[in-house]
């Protein structure tokens, strides 16, 4: 029997034309493996694709909720955000499809797993680092880092395949390159290549409008938290990826999420894209706009720290860690009160506060208000400032001495 391989397998051109590629210098049978993760109409057609080109078969695996629960939600407790822009909308995805795909090649009984990211982006570190950390033993194989992988450009990847006898529906037309799931939306390429020009949103955007175009009335939005974790939106529970599907729709109305970014890659080069992630950024509003009710200011600070942390770790695929553990272990224990209520208005591109309330709220109006409470007695803040600032006065002072002396 041959030995068999799993295929990351989107349906793109790149992964289909490795089919052909993977049976020809490896002689393997080959198993698709498509991680549904919220790519809508892009998995349409896909086993017929996957079956033309030479796999064995195809998995469709639907880890949206597990994707949502066991990954994004750690990532919004913590507010963890990437060169203060981007929400690891593909980073956060890649673990959770490496994890699928041992879990097929265990059952499966296959030797290795191939995928189709390229030798200049994060992906491969991603997919390969999950890998490795699930299952050691399995070989890995990078198509494009392969001495073996000859094709260059799509034009070579339509021939390719039309030679094995696969005609397929795909134009040598360039496009942007996108990577979709129920978070995000990433778009590369093209103009934006060029930091130099803007970005062709009329041709570019898919979950929703510029701010420009956005309606000129804005619209309130109740959400609820339970423990840090997004229990309903106007009223209504839902599981939390119907959350994000709500907020999704809600902030592409409204112009929300829409980032342009040169952010560093791991492997060392600056790269440009634009990331539409609407309901993501207002489940990261929300969640810190009632984090900030209840967090004492020690624990806020140290948290603001985890967080960049755990983007780190994440952007550089090392969910898999003993360190991913602990940091969100951190998290959630400052998430043990973060319930409430948040209210707020959407208005063209921006996320207008218009209430917060907690059971757990730390804000106490007798002793914030500018008359004097029960709590707070002005006198006290004499002494505190003395001691508080006492190392800057006796600076000061041997200053002044060292001054005279001069």
């Amino acid at each position: 029997m041959k030995e068999k391989v799993i295929l990351a397998y989107s349906g793109g051109l790149d992964t289909t034309a490795i089919i052909p590629w993977l049976k020809e210098n490896f002689d393997y049978e080959v198993i698709c493996v498509c991680i549904d993760c919220g790519q809508g109409e892009e998995l349409d057609g896909l086993e017929d694709r996957a079956l033309k080109s030479g796999a064995s078969k195809l998995y469709i695996e639907d880890v949206v909720d597990e994707f949502c629960d066991e990954y994004i939600i750690p990532c919004v407790q913590a507010h963890a955000v990437y060169e203060n822009k981007y929400l690891l909308g593909t980073s956060m995805a890649r673990p959770v499809i490496a994890k699928r795909l041992v879990e097929i090649a265990r059952k499966e009984n296959a030797t290795a797993i191939c995928h189709g990211a390229t030798g200049k982006g994060n992906d491969q570190i991603r997919f390969e680092l999950g890998i490795k950390a699930l299952a050691p033993d399995l070989k890995i194989i990078a198509a494009w880092r392969s001495d073996l992988w000859t094709m260059q450009s799509r034009e070579d990847e339509i021939a390719y395949c039309q030679a094995h006898g696969i005609d397929l529906p795909f134009s040598a037309n360039s496009s942007y390159s996108r990577d979709r799931n129920l978070w995000h939306i990433s778009h590369e390429g093209l103009e934006l290549e060029d930091p130099l020009e803007e970005p062709n949103f009329d041709h570019l955007l898919v979950l929703g409008t510029t701010p420009q175009k956005a309606p000129d009335q804005g619209e309130y939005v109740t959400m609820t938290f339970e423990k840090g974790i997004p229990t309903s939106v106007n009223g209504k529970e839902m599981k939390v990826s119907d959350i994000i599907r709500t907020l999704n729709e809600l902030g592409g109305k409204h112009g929300i999420g829409i980032v342009d970014i040169v952010e560093n890659r791991v492997v060392g080069m600056k790269s440009r894209g634009v990331y539409e992630t609407p309901g993501g950024t207002i489940l990261y509003e929300a969640h810190q706009q009632l984090e900030e009710l209840i967090l004492d200011r020690d624990t806020y600070a140290v948290k603001m720290d985890m967080a960049n942390k755990l983007a780190q770790i994440v952007y550089e695929g090392k969910w898999f860690t003993p360190l991913r553990e602990a940091v969100v272990a951190f998290i959630e224990s400052t998430q043990k009160y973060v319930t409430g209520e948040v209210k707020f208005q959407l208005y063209k591109g921006n996320i207008i506060k218009a209430g917060t309330s907690s059971p757990y709220s730390l804000y106490n109006e007798s002793i914030a208000s500018f008359t004097t409470g029960d709590l707070y007695d002005h006198h006290d803040a004499e002494g505190f400032i003395n001691l508080f600032g006492l190392s800057c006065k006796v600076r000061a002072m041997k200053l002044q001495e060292a001054e005279k002396k001069a």
